[in-house]
């Protein structure tokens, strides 16, 4: 006994040490849809896909984005975020590719009212039942954000909001303030309770696939640049840096959203291309094996200017004709005997009683500034959901000659960091079940406490595990 208080002791005095001042970070826990890998079948990641894409290349501009933004799908990841005063938890899809945080609300008509996702109870906002409530009015500045410029679409002297994406869907409703609480990870790296005003739609029609059960949730949380966004808006008022980061764990079918700067592991970083309306950056070359496809060359020059789009919210990886035909015969190349089935739309799909990962090359796609990426087969081979020893190549063309996606399949087992106050994006190999070191200071002193409880604790694994 005597020892392990010595031990807590020290720990405590070297917290106290590391006490910083200034922004806080943000701790959003994040489930799959789906659930874990093997829940997950071809048929349904793609049409959620379908469904995405169609909001994601064809929507309307609606919401500013450096004065060009798009509003985009949901995706595949969700969120629990309680609102309101007394607060209230809601369970929100989270969309790196989306501007607005909007929730199902009271009155709601048509709403989803049922949900397939196992353990999920549907509810609906009620601003009446919140003491922190209060509607936008058409003169706010925020109402000249959320309907691009001049003009308010009313609602009872409130200020309205419309957006209507390609593939039919729509959500419409009116702007309210109100208390958000979610964890925060304060200067001396306890994880607490935080609460902020915040600006979101508050749904009172809904329509397309928003209304469909299968995947329904509370409303969707955006993390996207424009000043609408729940990141924006938490930056602008100083409680978090401009910066976000996630890690999916692809086997276990969860994740985290944190908000704030990345100190521990370090990444490198390659600039996001300036005057998209997603998170974009530049593919320079594919490589398989000892093949290296040089991705400018293939697209005439079109990737330099527009990117691949960075994309959680698309499950699978999508190439333009003139690189997935190549990519596709490099990778089957490597086992020439293979006997290729389509299987479940269209995937190429083939019997395999071997490891995947000993058998089959890894993919590395280079970015600037010597960025690298690296894909195992494990991450684009999908093992057939009741086909055992089965595997489907998890990538398609994309549907526009010039377009590139990365999504989640791609993703998983990756710390993801968007930095919108530099303009980067940082990618590196992670085990997202492992501490993260978050920058939390606004001096250039920037501490760890996890890696040094972790030194420190090894015997004590509870105080650990409460604090990472």
């Amino acid at each position: 006994m005597g020892i392990r208080f010595m031990i807590f002791f020290f720990v405590k005095v070297v917290l106290s040490i590391l006490l910083v001042n200034g922004e806080v970070g943000g701790l959003f826990k994040v489930e799959h849809k789906f659930g874990s890998e093997a829940n997950w079948t071809l048929i349904d990641l793609v049409a959620h896909d379908h469904h995405r894409h169609g909001r994601l290349l064809s929507a309307a501009i609606d919401i500013p984005l450096s004065g060009d933004g798009k509003t985009s799908g949901t995706g595949l990841y969700y969120t629990k975020l309680g609102i309101g005063t007394p607060p209230t938890d809601y369970f929100l899809l989270v969309d790196t590719g989306n501007d607005v945080l909007w929730v199902n609300c009271i009155n709601c008509n048509p709403c989803a009212n049922q949900t397939e996702i196992d353990g999920l109870k549907l509810k609906l906002y009620d601003p009446q039942r919140s003491s922190t409530s209060t509607k936008v009015s058409c003169g706010d500045p925020f109402c000249s954000y959320m309907n691009d410029g001049p003009g308010c679409s009313s609602y009872g002297g409130s200020c309205g909001y419309h957006q209507e994406y390609a593939d039919g869907s729509e959500t419409a409703g009116y702007i309210v303030t109100d208390t958000i609480r979610f964890d925060q990870v304060a200067g001396n790296h306890q994880t607490t309770f935080a609460s902020s005003p915040i600006t979101f739609g508050c749904g009172v029609q809904q329509s397309g696939n928003l209304v469909s059960p299968k995947g329904a949730l509370d409303g969707l949380v955006g993390f996207g640049a424009a000043t609408t966004s729940i990141l924006s808006q938490l930056a602008s008022s100083g409680k978090v840096k401009k910066k976000f980061a996630h890690c999916l764990d692809g086997k276990r079918g969860g994740g985290i959203f944190v908000m704030g700067g990345i100190v521990e592991p370090k990444l490198k970083t390659t600039p996001l291309v300036a005057h998209q309306t997603h998170y974009n950056v530049i593919m320079e070359s594919i490589q398989v094996g000892d093949a290296v496809l040089n991705v400018s060359e293939l697209l005439f020059g079109a990737a330099d200017k527009k990117g691949a789009i960075i994309d959680s919210g698309t499950t699978l990886a999508y190439f333009p004709p003139a690189i997935f035909n190549p990519l596709r015969q490099l990778i089957l190349a490597s086992q020439p005997n293979l006997s290729i089935q389509f299987g479940e739309d269209f995937f190429e799909c083939f019997e395999f009683n071997k490891s995947i990962d000993d058998e089959f090359p890894t993919v590395t796609f280079g970015f600037e500034n010597s960025v690298q990426l690296n894909v195992y087969p494990r991450d684009y081979l999908i093992l057939q959901k009741n086909h055992l020893g089965r595997y489907c190549l998890g990538w398609q063309e994309s549907m526009k000659s010039d377009e590139i996606i990365l999504g989640d399949l791609v993703l998983t087992n990756k710390l993801v960091l968007y930095d919108l106050e530099d303009q980067v994006l940082g990618l590196a190999e992670y085990n997202c079940s492992s501490p993260i070191g978050l920058d939390l200071s606004s001096s250039p002193a920037r501490y760890n406490i996890r890696r040094v409880i972790k030194l420190l604790l090894l015997p004590s694994f509870m105080l650990y595990t409460c604090v990472q």
